[in-house]
Parts: structure tokens; C-alpha cells; sequence
């Protein structure tokens, strides 16, 4: 490429991004974006892993992650120019195959089409500014025990997906066959995620996810389906969303989990990057937030309908803030990259579940790390908060450990005089779940 064209190229992209405004340039934006992908590309093996559980085609989940990925990425990159990359998230995933799915009896249509209507009204409820009256509304101990509550259980289905621990007449759950090689596979593929995170290795998930599938590969204990390969169909998946069926009575509550923790987990992680980047301005918010959360609400309701579970905001950007990343160029980046990756559907084909495990459990301790901010001092903060925090692995419910948590914050600070504390949402939420929970 002629060096006038280099650098026509460069200064289209300086005067769309704002690279010098933001003290950055193409070089940095370039290498923050590929250090992105790399934290968080995970998701592609992982996501379809999860998803295929409630007998959704594998290869087809797998393209919808890795296009939810590069739609959302791209997005929040070219129309709120920040950093930010999103994917498939995390924990909702669970939500959608464990519990919705597997526990609830839902087809994953119905599912798909309750993923999209959440994302519709988050849409409506961000343009109307409804988002910041209902987030500042919720306890900070409650959002602290919801995040820490959804580790613990990714923690419970990566630990059953690794048969780590399995089912138990007596005492419901029990140690597994430590001595099988896919369980000691899988605690290897644990420590080495927590080692190489220590050394600050970038990647780490994704390193230990390869390692371990290579490792089974040799062992015979899966198939190798090979590296790369065009594209597998998006037929199974794509638009086959049940609205209507999403539209049931019994759904509304499963509409409003994904709402509302797709809601909190997008902006804990804005304000978490933008934190980290030094985003924020001197009133502490975010600017353009208004940008960025239209971005999360549609790509949710786009992922839906390309056959996945909630897109949302990854905190593992703040990898690429941490290397520079300033400006949407390198969300781009790793959008570019998860287009790339449709291409190694065979290899995603060959990780075995208890390669990937060791990621959900490591994901479990990263957001269990919440709990450090509670106020111990506080019983009427702290206890709801493990309560939530408790009952939602135990429950196998986020929905359920969600009401019961608002019900025993409401009833603590009732009876312990603390009234003032209540604002309007929280009692009503609570009675709602309540209703709920006696009606059936």
C-alpha cells in the first residue's frame, strides 16, 4: 500500500476514533483490541458448550457467539467509541440452559424469545432514563450479593461439568472420581488459569482451555475434528426466538432475570473499564453512557435472534484498557477478530467439557471477589446479601435467589427500625417475589 494511502487511512481513523484527543494512536488501539480477544475469546468455545445442553446445534451456537460478538463489539467501538468489547455473557448463559431450560422445562426458543424481549424493554428503559432511577435504587449489598451469588453458581455447574462433585442420595452433592483423568485434567486446566493469571500472562483462559483439550486429544479421551473449516450453518438457530411463547405468564419472571441482571452486570462492568481508563469525569460518570447502554440493550436482543443467549458488556476490556486502549478503534479490533473466528468451528468442535470447565469455576472466583466490599459491620447489609449470594447455587435458581434476597432485605430492615433505609423499588420488588413465590 502506497504510503499516501497509509496515511489517508490513519488520519480517517484519527479523525473518527479521536485517537490524539485520547492520547492514543492505530498501533496501540490495534494491540489493546488483540489483547481483548485474547482474554475474553474463551467465550466461543465455552458458550456453545453450555448452550448445546439444551439441544441446540453446537456449530450454529458457535457462529451466533462469535457474530453476537462482533455485532456487539463493533457497535459500542463505531457508535459509543469506547473500548468495550461484549460477547455472549457469562452466568446468564447457565441461566438460560440449567434453569430456564433443563430445570423449567422451557424450550430454548421460548428461551431465546424471553432473551429478546428483555433486551427490547432494557432498550426502552435506557432511552427513557427508567435504567438509572431502578440501578440506584437496589442496595448496593444486594448487586454485591447478586454478583457473588451467580459466581457461586457457574461455580456449582463447572464443578458438575468436570464431575469434580456429583449427585449423592445422602447428602445431595459428594466428591467425584478425583481419580479419573478427565477431573485431574481439569484441575490442571484450573491451576494453570490461576498460575498464568498470577504471572499476568495474557490469555490465560484460553491458553488453559487448548492445553487441556491437547492433552485429551492425546489421550484419546476426545475427538480431534481439526482446526479450521468454513463456517458451520446458522439454520438450526437463527431467528427460531418463540416470542409469543415468551409472552406466557409464567415467563415475565424469567424475562425480568435476564433484565435485570443483564442490566447491573452492564453497567458494574462500564463503570468498572471506564474506572480503569480514566473514562469518568469529575462528577464520577461516565459520559456517553447513554451510547453505551443502547449498544448493550441491542446487541442482547440481535444476539437473540442470531441463536444466542444475553450479549453483554466483558470486563475483561479493562485487558485492553490496561494495554492502552482508549478509544472504540479497539473494540473493532476485536470484533474483527471474533469474525476470524468463525473459521475454527472444528477446533471448538474438539474441547471437551472439562476443558472448559476450569474457566466457568475461575470466572466463579473472579465474581465471588464481590463480597470483600459488604459491610461486615452491618448485619442488616451483609446477611441479605449472603443469603442471595447463598441460595442461588443452592436453589439452582438466580431468579429465586434474586426474590428471596430482596424478601429478607426488606423484612431485616423493617424489623430491625431501619426504614429508612427502603427506598420505594426494593419493598415492592420484594412483595412481588413473594406473591410469586406463595402463588406457584
Amino acid at each position: 500500500m502506497p504510503l499516501a494511502d497509509k496515511n489517508a487511512g490513519a488520519s480517517m481513523l484519527n479523525d473518527y476514533f479521536k485517537l490524539e484527543a485520547n492520547g492514543t494512536n492505530v498501533r496501540t488501539e490495534v494491540i489493546a483490541g488483540i489483547t481483548t480477544f485474547l482474554t475474553m475469546a474463551y467465550i466461543i468455545f465455552v458458550n456453545p458448550s453450555i448452550l448445546s445442553q439444551t439441544g441446540m446445534d453446537f456449530g450454529a451456537v458457535f457462529v451466533a457467539t462469535c457474530l453476537a460478538a462482533a455485532f456487539g463489539s463493533a457497535f459500542m467501538g463505531l457508535f459509543a467509541n469506547y473500548p468495550i468489547a461484549l460477547a455472549p455473557g457469562m452466568g446468564l448463559n447457565a441461566y438460560f440452559t440449567f434453569v430456564v431450560v433443563k430445570t423449567l422445562g422451557y424450550s430454548w426458543e421460548t428461551a431465546l424469545g424471553a432473551v429478546f424481549i428483555s433486551g427490547l424493554i432494557f432498550f426502552l428503559i435506557s432511552a427513557v432514563k427508567l435504567r438509572e432511577w431502578i440501578v440506584n435504587a437496589i442496595p448496593l449489598s444486594l448487586k454485591l450479593g447478586i454478583a457473588a451469588g451467580i459466581g457461586l453458581f457457574l461455580g456449582i455447574i463447572a464443578l458438575e461439568n468436570a464431575k469434580i462433585i456429583v449427585a449423592s442420595p445422602a447428602t445431595l452433592v459428594t466428591l467425584g472420581h478425583v481419580k479419573s483423568l478427565p477431573v485431574l485434567l481439569a484441575t490442571l486446566g484450573f491451576v494453570l488459569i490461576a498460575a498464568l493469571s498470577a504471572r499476568k500472562i495474557t490469555g490465560a483462559i484460553i491458553i488453559s482451555i487448548l492445553v487441556v483439550t491437547v492433552i485429551a486429544i492425546a489421550l484419546g479421551l476426545t475427538e480431534f475434528k481439526g482446526i479450521a473449516s468454513m463456517p458451520p450453518s446458522m439454520s438450526p438457530v437463527f431467528l427460531k426466538m418463540d416470542i409469543r411463547g415468551a409472552f406466557e405468564v409464567g415467563l415475565w419472571t424469567i424475562v425480568f432475570v435476564f433484565l435485570f441482571v443483564d442490566m447491573f452486570d452492564n453497567t458494574g462492568t462500564l463503570i468498572g473499564v471506564a474506572h480503569r481508563g480514566g473514562f469518568l469525569d469529575k462528577d464520577g460518570k461516565l459520559p456517553r453512557i447513554g451510547k453505551a447502554l443502547m449498544v448493550d440493550s441491542t446487541s442482547a436482543a440481535v444476539g437473540a435472534a442470531l441463536g444466542t443467549s444475553t450479549t453483554t458488556s466483558y470486563i475483561e476490556s479493562a485487558a485492553g484498557v490496561d494495554a492502552g486502549g482508549r478509544t472504540g478503534l479497539t473494540a473493532v479490533v476485536v470484533a474483527i477478530c471474533f469474525l476470524l473466528a468463525v473459521f475454527f468451528a472444528p477446533l471448538a468442535g474438539s474441547v471437551p467439557a472439562f476443558a472448559t470447565a476450569p474457566a466457568l469455576l475461575y470466572v466463579a472466583c473472579l465474581m465471588a471477589r464481590s463480597l470483600k466490599d459488604l459491610d461486615w459491620e452491618d448485619s442488616t447489609e451483609f446477611v441479605p446479601a449472603m443469603v442471595t449470594a447463598i441460595t442461588m447455587p443452592l436453589t439452582f435458581s438466580i431468579a429465586d435467589g434474586l426474590g428471596i434476597g430482596f424478601i429478607v432485605y426488606t423484612a431485616i430492615k423493617i424489623l430491625a427500625g431501619r426504614w429508612s433505609d427502603l427506598n420505594l423499588a426494593v419493598p415492592l420488588i420484594a412483595i412481588a417475589f413473594l406473591v410469586k413465590l406463595i402463588v406457584g
